[in-house]
């Protein structure tokens, strides 16, 4: 049997923190080194079903439903901002006794995940950024749109905002730029249109699309961060991504001159085709720098 076909059971689990019951995933040793995954919009923890049997040999893998994604639950009253998923995100690591670890951040999971190595800088063993933008040059045209609902968040501005919310967006998010003989599974996109048309589901994105400006705003200090503590870091980015451009990735080099850069032949949801080489690419990289 090649190592490749073994499969690592992944357990699911939930915490209650904070007045939230937070959803996760879990798989691999404790006693290992561990890596928090964190995942984007429109998606949920679900998105790690394949890369997690592939590294749970060599590590111990966690990885959360944010609140307003996936399976987690939180009250009528939750703070949806980014600020409020950072604290949700530290009073779960600390439910868990997570003291030290390597993040995978992935679109949303970018911004929440590097909120927290700001407050607690010390516990970042390394980071694997899968089209985890932190630099404006990695902004792409795609956020135009976006941008004109921040500067005016009228009702015809926040209805062409509610259009990213449908099955038809979300499947669109999944196959551009994906290989064309790639097969996709639809279970994917579809379970993530089903989760996000929950009713209320539209205003929790819609106030966190809205939030997200104040991403934008804390890049100096993500920048800070980077050269002043210099974590060791991968940058893995499906290269065809309508968000995140590759000069996104590039521009790590800038505040971490010692990061490696991969482009991939991918979109967005690069996972969908590329786990196994992320996996290697992970792997080699934290045999180095993170453990294992």
């Amino acid at each position: 049997m090649t190592r490749d076909s073994v499969r690592y059971e992944i357990t699911l689990r939930r915490a209650e923190v904070d007045g939230v019951s937070v959803f996760y995933r879990e798989a691999g040793d404790p006693r290992r080194p561990t890596i928090l995954l964190l995942h984007g919009f429109p998606s949920s923890s679900h998105q790690f079903r394949d890369l997690m049997p592939r590294l749970a040999d060599r590590y111990h893998l966690v990885a959360p439903d944010l609140p307003g994604f996936g399976f987690t639950t939180a009250p009528l009253n939750f703070d949806y901002t980014f600020a409020g998923l950072s604290r949700t995100l530290g009073a779960f690591v600390d439910a868990l006794g997570l003291k030290r670890y390597a993040l995978y951040i992935f679109d949303y999971g970018a911004p929440v995940g590097l909120r927290l190595a700001l407050e607690r800088p010390e516990a970042i063993s390394a980071i694997v950024s899968q089209n985890g933008n932190a630099y404006e040059e990695g902004l792409s045209e795609g956020w135009g749109p976006t941008r004109a609902f921040w500067a005016d968040p009228s009702s015809a501005h926040r209805e062409v905002m509610r259009g990213m919310l449908t099955l038809e967006t979300t499947q669109w998010q999944y196959t551009h730029g994906a290989p064309q003989d790639a097969l996709l599974a639809p279970e994917a996109y579809w379970l993530d249109a089903a989760l996000m048309a929950r009713p209320g589901n539209d205003e929790i994105q819609l106030a966190l699309i809205a939030d997200y400006a104040s991403n934008i705003a804390l890049y100096p200090r993500f920048h800070a961060y980077f050269r002043d503590r210099q974590p060791p870091l991968l940058a893995v980015w499906g290269a065809k991504d309508p968000f995140f451009r590759p000069e996104g990735a590039r521009a790590f080099r800038r505040d971490l001159p010692k990061a490696e850069v991969h482009l991939l032949e991918a979109g967005h949801f690069a996972l969908e085709t590329h786990a196994r080489a992320i996996a290697g690419l992970m792997v080699d990289f934290l045999s180095r720098h993170g453990g294992g």
